[in-house]
């Protein structure tokens, strides 16, 4: 037993890293939904801040919950991309979800929560991403390919040498 507290204790004292999980969710045409954050410039995925304790997929369940009051359990990982710590933010591993097909009556249901964001809109997945930042739009536009593929994909930023483009 005095094994295992140690164990825990050390692993305490090791780097954190910020997670954040978002979800890619779309109309019955294909298109993509982004909201709009009123404490920032530019649109985001739904999505945000995984909590201490809480899987990635939790996050993104609990995320899209506060943000659409939707709740739905996404249907598959499709991207996880690492984040080097630059001069403005922290390191960070950001998950992205395919959380599917919401139909014109759930879309229809979205209530956003006026003191986190602004407005909603779904677009064609290339009007979405011109509104992205560089960095989501990057890992957006890698998603949207592994939907399509199957696959799950593993990113790192350009300036990693194990940067995957």
């Amino acid at each position: 037993m005095a094994d295992r507290l140690n164990r825990k204790e050390y692993q305490q004292t090791l780097p954190g890293k910020r997670i954040s999980a978002g979800c890619l969710l779309f109309d019955e045409a294909g298109r993509l939904l982004i909201v709009k954050p009123i404490y920032k410039e530019g649109w985001e995925i739904p999505g945000g801040t995984v909590m201490a304790n809480e899987s990635p997929l939790a996050g993104c369940v609990r995320e899209v919950a506060e943000e659409l009051g939707l709740t739905r359990r996404p249907l598959r990982l499709l991207v996880v991309d690492f984040a080097d710590e630059t001069k403005d933010r922290t390191e960070s591993l950001s998950f992205i979800f395919d959380g599917g097909v919401l139909p014109a009556v759930e879309i229809a249901s979205i209530r956003l929560p006026p003191k986190e964001l602004s407005e909603y809109r779904v677009l064609s997945p290339e009007q979405a991403m011109a509104l992205l930042n560089r960095r989501l739009a990057r890992r957006v536009r890698r998603a949207l390919g592994a939907r399509v593929s199957g696959t799950v994909l593993y990113l790192e930023e350009e300036k990693s040498p194990w940067a995957s483009e």
